[in-house]
């Protein structure tokens, strides 16, 4: 069975390569459609809809340094 959890991803093109931005998430209803609320719009107007997976929870270790991350410097005023 499928989650009802999703992730919405837009692809994009750069020197040559796609790359997936995560611009949203959707639910799927008990009825069987889906709601999809959007944080940004594709500017290309191409969006794809994705199961979530463990790393897309965050199961990754808080303390992990490699995987966090920067801290922002403080401003000097």
């Amino acid at each position: 069975m499928s989650s009802k959890r999703k992730k919405v991803l837009c692809p994009m093109e750069r020197q040559g390569k796609t790359y997936w931005m995560r611009i949203g998430s959707a639910y799927t209803n008990v009825d069987g459609s889906t709601n999809v609320y959007l944080d940004a719009f594709p500017a290309n107007g191409k969006l794809q809809i994705r199961e979530f997976n463990e790393r897309d929870e965050g199961k990754q270790k808080p303390d992990d340094d490699a995987n966090s991350a920067p801290q922002a410097k403080a401003l000097p005023f």
